[in-house]
Protein backbone atom coordinates (compact mmCIF):
# COMPACT_ATOMS: atom_id res chain seq x y z
CA UNK A 1 0.00 0.00 0.00
CA UNK A 2 2.97 2.46 0.87
CA UNK A 3 4.38 1.89 -2.50
CA UNK A 4 1.05 2.48 -4.23
CA UNK A 5 0.68 5.92 -2.33
CA UNK A 6 4.23 7.03 -2.87
CA UNK A 7 3.26 6.07 -6.70
CA UNK A 8 0.20 8.25 -6.41
CA UNK A 9 1.81 10.77 -4.91
CA UNK A 10 4.67 10.91 -7.33
CA UNK A 11 2.08 11.37 -10.56
CA UNK A 12 0.43 13.57 -8.61
CA UNK A 13 3.65 15.22 -8.49
CA UNK A 14 4.21 15.19 -11.82
CA UNK A 15 1.24 16.38 -13.04
CA UNK A 16 0.88 19.30 -10.78
CA UNK A 17 4.30 20.34 -11.89
CA UNK A 18 3.20 19.33 -15.75
CA UNK A 19 0.23 21.69 -15.35
CA UNK A 20 2.20 24.34 -13.65
CA UNK A 21 4.60 24.57 -16.79
CA UNK A 22 1.70 23.89 -19.17
CA UNK A 23 0.48 27.34 -17.51
CA UNK A 24 3.47 28.84 -17.51
CA UNK A 25 4.63 28.26 -20.97
CA UNK A 26 1.18 29.87 -22.12
CA UNK A 27 1.35 32.72 -20.12
CA UNK A 28 5.26 33.08 -22.03
CA UNK A 29 3.84 32.40 -25.49
CA UNK A 30 0.94 35.09 -24.37
CA UNK A 31 3.48 37.77 -23.20
CA UNK A 32 5.49 37.35 -26.04
CA UNK A 33 2.66 37.32 -28.81
CA UNK A 34 1.81 40.96 -27.08
CA UNK A 35 5.16 42.08 -27.23
CA UNK A 36 4.81 45.85 -28.25
CA UNK A 37 7.99 45.56 -30.20
CA UNK A 38 8.73 44.52 -34.08
CA UNK A 39 11.59 44.22 -36.09
CA UNK A 40 12.65 43.10 -39.45
CA UNK A 41 16.21 42.85 -41.41
CA UNK A 42 16.45 43.05 -45.84
CA UNK A 43 19.20 42.08 -47.14
CA UNK A 44 19.42 41.75 -50.86
CA UNK A 45 23.55 40.89 -52.60
CA UNK A 46 24.14 40.07 -55.98
CA UNK A 47 27.60 40.07 -57.49
CA UNK A 48 28.71 38.65 -60.85
CA UNK A 49 32.42 38.14 -62.29
CA UNK A 50 33.88 37.28 -65.70
CA UNK A 51 33.40 39.11 -68.27
CA UNK A 52 31.81 41.84 -66.05
CA UNK A 53 32.76 42.67 -62.03
CA UNK A 54 29.40 44.06 -60.09
CA UNK A 55 28.49 43.94 -56.94
CA UNK A 56 25.31 45.20 -55.50
CA UNK A 57 24.57 45.50 -51.47
CA UNK A 58 20.41 46.38 -50.32
CA UNK A 59 20.26 46.41 -46.82
CA UNK A 60 17.18 47.40 -44.81
CA UNK A 61 16.13 47.43 -41.15
CA UNK A 62 12.76 48.27 -39.59
CA UNK A 63 11.43 48.58 -35.70
CA UNK A 64 8.16 49.54 -34.70
CA UNK A 65 7.11 50.13 -30.89
CA UNK A 66 3.22 50.02 -30.08
CA UNK A 67 1.52 50.47 -27.25
CA UNK A 68 -1.83 51.81 -25.91
CA UNK A 69 -2.22 54.86 -28.81
CA UNK A 70 1.35 55.15 -29.55
CA UNK A 71 2.84 53.82 -32.68
CA UNK A 72 6.95 54.74 -33.45
CA UNK A 73 8.36 53.36 -36.30
CA UNK A 74 11.86 53.87 -37.52
CA UNK A 75 13.35 52.62 -41.00
CA UNK A 76 17.04 52.42 -42.30
CA UNK A 77 17.72 51.84 -46.06
CA UNK A 78 21.25 51.48 -47.41
CA UNK A 79 22.25 50.60 -50.91
CA UNK A 80 25.50 50.14 -52.66
CA UNK A 81 26.70 49.33 -55.74
CA UNK A 82 29.58 49.31 -57.79
CA UNK A 83 30.46 48.19 -61.75
CA UNK A 84 34.41 47.05 -61.20
CA UNK A 85 36.39 49.94 -59.18
CA UNK A 86 33.17 52.56 -60.48
CA UNK A 87 30.47 53.35 -57.94
CA UNK A 88 27.63 52.98 -59.28
CA UNK A 89 25.04 53.81 -56.42
CA UNK A 90 25.16 55.07 -52.77
CA UNK A 91 21.98 55.55 -50.88
CA UNK A 92 21.18 56.42 -47.23
CA UNK A 93 17.82 56.79 -46.42
CA UNK A 94 16.53 57.05 -42.42
CA UNK A 95 13.07 57.52 -41.72
CA UNK A 96 10.97 58.00 -38.45
CA UNK A 97 7.52 58.24 -37.61
CA UNK A 98 5.71 58.95 -34.62
CA UNK A 99 1.60 58.44 -34.31
CA UNK A 100 -0.85 58.78 -31.72
CA UNK A 101 -4.31 57.79 -31.96
CA UNK A 102 -7.14 59.59 -30.47
CA UNK A 103 -10.27 57.91 -32.06
CA UNK A 104 -9.93 53.78 -32.86
CA UNK A 105 -8.86 55.35 -36.53
CA UNK A 106 -7.86 58.66 -36.18
CA UNK A 107 -4.56 59.62 -35.63
CA UNK A 108 -1.74 62.90 -35.49
CA UNK A 109 1.82 62.30 -36.36
CA UNK A 110 5.19 63.34 -36.80
CA UNK A 111 7.87 62.26 -39.29
CA UNK A 112 10.83 63.02 -40.21
CA UNK A 113 13.25 61.82 -43.38
CA UNK A 114 16.79 62.20 -44.09
CA UNK A 115 18.27 61.12 -47.65
CA UNK A 116 22.32 61.03 -48.79
CA UNK A 117 22.30 59.84 -52.34
CA UNK A 118 25.48 60.33 -54.11
CA UNK A 119 24.36 59.90 -57.43
CA UNK A 120 21.11 62.40 -57.18
CA UNK A 121 22.53 65.69 -57.39
CA UNK A 122 21.74 66.47 -53.95
CA UNK A 123 24.36 66.72 -50.87
CA UNK A 124 21.60 65.74 -48.76
CA UNK A 125 17.60 66.20 -48.33
CA UNK A 126 16.28 66.58 -44.76
CA UNK A 127 12.26 66.95 -44.47
CA UNK A 128 9.77 66.88 -40.94
CA UNK A 129 6.13 67.47 -41.06
CA UNK A 130 3.06 66.78 -38.97
CA UNK A 131 -0.12 66.05 -39.77
CA UNK A 132 -3.67 64.10 -39.31
CA UNK A 133 -3.99 60.89 -40.43
CA UNK A 134 -7.13 58.38 -40.75
CA UNK A 135 -7.81 54.49 -41.37
CA UNK A 136 -10.36 54.97 -44.28
CA UNK A 137 -10.04 50.70 -44.67
CA UNK A 138 -10.12 48.07 -41.98
CA UNK A 139 -11.05 44.69 -42.75
CA UNK A 140 -9.88 41.09 -42.13
CA UNK A 141 -7.79 41.17 -45.22
CA UNK A 142 -7.12 44.83 -45.96
CA UNK A 143 -6.17 47.86 -44.49
CA UNK A 144 -5.83 51.61 -45.94
CA UNK A 145 -4.06 54.75 -43.92
CA UNK A 146 -4.13 58.18 -45.18
CA UNK A 147 -2.17 61.37 -44.02
CA UNK A 148 -2.29 65.05 -44.75
CA UNK A 149 0.18 67.83 -43.11
CA UNK A 150 2.41 70.57 -43.30
CA UNK A 151 6.59 69.87 -43.30
CA UNK A 152 9.71 71.86 -44.06
CA UNK A 153 12.26 70.69 -46.55
CA UNK A 154 16.13 71.72 -46.38
CA UNK A 155 18.45 70.27 -49.04
CA UNK A 156 21.71 71.36 -50.08
CA UNK A 157 22.94 70.66 -54.13
CA UNK A 158 26.37 69.58 -54.87
CA UNK A 159 28.74 71.93 -54.86
CA UNK A 160 26.29 74.55 -53.85
CA UNK A 161 27.42 77.56 -51.06
CA UNK A 162 24.50 77.07 -48.78
CA UNK A 163 21.64 74.65 -48.38
CA UNK A 164 18.26 75.72 -49.48
CA UNK A 165 14.46 75.36 -47.72
CA UNK A 166 10.96 75.76 -48.46
CA UNK A 167 7.53 74.52 -46.99
CA UNK A 168 5.66 72.04 -47.97
CA UNK A 169 2.18 69.85 -48.06
CA UNK A 170 2.44 65.89 -47.37
CA UNK A 171 0.36 63.81 -48.61
CA UNK A 172 0.70 59.62 -48.20
CA UNK A 173 -1.26 56.42 -48.29
CA UNK A 174 -0.57 53.16 -46.92
CA UNK A 175 -2.31 50.41 -48.49
CA UNK A 176 -1.86 46.52 -47.03
CA UNK A 177 -3.59 43.82 -48.86
CA UNK A 178 -3.08 40.07 -46.87
CA UNK A 179 -3.60 38.06 -50.10
CA UNK A 180 -3.35 34.62 -48.26
CA UNK A 181 -1.68 33.63 -44.91
CA UNK A 182 1.72 33.53 -46.48
CA UNK A 183 1.52 36.69 -48.41
CA UNK A 184 1.27 40.22 -48.21
CA UNK A 185 0.83 42.93 -51.27
CA UNK A 186 1.57 47.06 -49.90
CA UNK A 187 1.68 50.35 -51.73
CA UNK A 188 3.28 53.48 -50.15
CA UNK A 189 2.63 56.45 -51.77
CA UNK A 190 4.14 59.81 -50.90
CA UNK A 191 3.44 63.53 -52.41
CA UNK A 192 4.91 66.61 -51.66
CA UNK A 193 4.55 70.07 -53.29
CA UNK A 194 6.30 72.47 -51.86
CA UNK A 195 7.37 76.35 -53.00
CA UNK A 196 10.08 74.94 -55.46
CA UNK A 197 10.06 71.62 -55.93
CA UNK A 198 7.19 68.87 -56.20
CA UNK A 199 7.91 64.90 -55.63
CA UNK A 200 6.31 62.04 -55.39
CA UNK A 201 7.44 58.58 -54.76
CA UNK A 202 5.77 55.36 -54.65
CA UNK A 203 6.92 52.04 -53.27
CA UNK A 204 5.25 48.47 -54.22
CA UNK A 205 5.78 45.62 -52.59
CA UNK A 206 4.94 41.65 -52.29
CA UNK A 207 6.36 39.75 -49.74
CA UNK A 208 6.10 35.88 -49.29
CA UNK A 209 6.68 33.75 -45.96
CA UNK A 210 9.22 31.03 -46.32
CA UNK A 211 8.87 30.20 -42.93
CA UNK A 212 7.50 31.57 -39.71
CA UNK A 213 10.69 34.05 -39.50
CA UNK A 214 11.84 34.37 -42.83
CA UNK A 215 10.39 35.59 -45.91
CA UNK A 216 11.29 37.05 -49.66
CA UNK A 217 10.09 40.42 -50.77
CA UNK A 218 10.13 41.65 -54.38
CA UNK A 219 9.91 45.77 -54.31
CA UNK A 220 9.38 48.51 -57.03
CA UNK A 221 10.17 51.78 -56.02
CA UNK A 222 9.91 55.18 -58.45
CA UNK A 223 10.51 58.64 -57.14
CA UNK A 224 9.78 61.55 -59.51
CA UNK A 225 11.00 65.19 -58.28
CA UNK A 226 10.35 67.91 -60.77
CA UNK A 227 13.31 70.37 -60.53
CA UNK A 228 16.56 68.55 -60.42
CA UNK A 229 20.43 69.15 -60.66
CA UNK A 230 21.78 69.45 -64.05
CA UNK A 231 22.85 66.27 -65.49
CA UNK A 232 20.24 64.55 -63.11
CA UNK A 233 16.98 62.81 -64.32
CA UNK A 234 13.54 63.77 -62.75
CA UNK A 235 12.89 59.67 -62.19
CA UNK A 236 14.45 57.44 -59.70
CA UNK A 237 14.16 53.82 -60.00
CA UNK A 238 14.54 50.73 -57.78
CA UNK A 239 13.78 47.15 -58.34
CA UNK A 240 15.33 44.50 -55.39
CA UNK A 241 14.63 41.05 -54.06
CA UNK A 242 15.43 40.84 -51.00
CA UNK A 243 15.23 37.95 -48.23
CA UNK A 244 13.45 39.66 -44.68
CA UNK A 245 13.91 37.81 -41.62
CA UNK A 246 11.66 39.02 -38.77
CA UNK A 247 12.78 38.88 -34.87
Amino acid sequence: MENGNEMNSTATFFLMLLVLLTATNARAAEEEKKSPWTSSAELGYVTTSGNTETETLNLKFDIAYEIDKWKHAAHVNKLDSSDGDVKSADKLLLTAQSNYKFTEYDYVYANVSYEDDKFSGFEYQAKVSVGYGRRLLHTDTMELDVEIGPGHRNFKVDNAPSSDDESLIRLAGKYLWKVSDTSNFTEDITYENGEDQEEWKSVTALTAKINSWLSMKFSHTVKYLDVVPAGNTNYDRETSVTLVYTF
